[in-house]
């Protein structure tokens, strides 16, 4: 079967799956082997801008032709038999609209699967979904096993901890993002406490005063698509805002950094590797010290 993943997510669910795609999107990296697919897709807005102008590119483009183009050729030069793409957000990845769109333009022959994640039981959903579609359902019940069986540690052990802190996770720093999606649900997990968002809701803007008001105990800063290097580029939109400094996890040096770009937004197997990292950081007494090319306390890299 020729497949297409439009996301990193489903790039990494296909190849945990025991599938390689013959194509992907830009940012598609992991595995190594990723970087090696024809891409099928471009963004209209520079990655390598601050939060902030990233913020003001992304409101321009949304008003005119969208976040992301479909190189068409490409995509028709493949022939999929699979399309894999999203419906969580039109500023992650490709929307599944502009997919249809494409495909009913280039008149391919191709099923498009949607996946729409929410939570962990979304991820889990997901996996058995693509492992249906490329044929591979016995793989996908194993892959969901193991990952089921990881989370359930994560909170058996979490229990152990004598205090629940309260956790603010920012995925985007200009204007200021507390993370929703699948981070509310985590946190609580992990054994913290999570004030910032709803289940499953959408990551959204908020005010500073917002956040200084909930006064986090441990606070992460993860921006969508920003590894640890990125995020420290963009660091001081933070560390500017009047009171970060009197935050209670800055002064007890709780404050930290994370790849939000392959871990925190990113969903995919590896999810499950981000609430591993989260308890440890709710929890360090109880759990592993996270790898430090993926998690870095705030204070070594602040300027």
């Amino acid at each position: 079967m020729r497949v297409v993943t439009l996301l990193p997510s489903a790039t990494e669910i296909v190849y945990a799956l025991g599938v390689e795609p013959v194509g992907v999107s830009h940012e598609c990296d992991h595995p190594p082997a990723a970087r090696e697919k024809p891409s099928v897709n471009r963004s209209r807005v520079d990655p390598t801008a601050s939060s902030g102008e990233i913020n003001e590119q992304v409101a321009a483009v949304e008003e005119s032709d969208g976040v992301y183009a479909i190189d068409r050729e490409t995509l028709a030069e493949l022939e999929p038999d699979l399309i894999v793409t999203q419906g969580v957000c039109d500023v992650c990845a490709v929307d599944h609209v502009v997919v249809a769109e494409a495909v009913e333009e280039l008149g391919l022959d191709t099923d498009v699967l949607t996946l729409d994640v929410h939570s962990l039981d979304g991820l889990f959903e997901s996996i058995h979904r693509v492992g249906a579609a490329v044929g591979r359902d016995e793989r996908a019940a194993e892959l969901v096993a193991d990952l089921r069986e990881r989370v359930a540690a994560v909170e058996t052990t979490a229990t152990r901890g004598e205090t629940t802190p309260r956790v603010a996770v920012l995925d985007w720093l200009d204007p200021v993002m507390a993370a929703g999606h699948w981070v509310p649900e985590m946190i609580e997990m992990a054994g913290g406490t999570y004030g910032m968002e709803e289940d499953g809701a959408h990551s959204r803007p908020r005010e500073w005063e917002e956040v200084v008001e909930y006064d986090p105990e441990v606070l992460v800063a993860a921006p969508c698509g920003f590894d640890v290097a990125q995020t420290r580029e963009n660091l001081t939109d933070l560390t500017r805002r009047p009171g970060f400094d009197d935050l209670t996890a800055v002064r007890d040096g709780r404050a930290y950094v994370i790849d939000g770009h392959h871990y925190v937004n990113r969903s995919g197997p590896r999810l499950v590797d981000t609430l591993e990292f989260l308890a440890a950081l709710v929890h360090p007494d109880l759990f592993e010290t996270p790898p430090r090319d993926a998690v870095v306390e705030l204070g070594t890299v602040r300027a």
